[in-house]
């Protein structure tokens, strides 16, 4: 279920996925609930490429520490390249 990232802030999260596109997120969010994973997302910039490298927003995915190896798994299992 998504969660509000205040919820988060006394509590242990990873970052488990940066989504490039909402599409791309949409897809993300789908499976975490089908899951029934907690989450929370964060609109935040991050840089892309190497030789013409520039910086762009994305939608960070977090979990609870304890949900970070499921939802990797399941993201994996889906096609998707997560972070960690």
């Amino acid at each position: 279920m998504r969660r509000d990232p205040q919820e988060y802030e006394e509590s242990d999260v990873e970052l488990i996925y940066i989504a490039a596109k909402v599409d791309e997120a949409q897809r993300v969010e789908a499976i975490l609930e089908e899951q029934g994973i907690d989450y929370a997302i964060e609109v935040d910039q991050y840089r892309s490429g190497v030789m013409f490298a520039s910086t762009r927003a994305g939608a960070f995915f977090y979990v609870p520490v304890e949900s970070a190896p499921r939802s990797r798994q399941a993201l994996v299992e889906s096609g998707f390249k997560v972070v960690g």
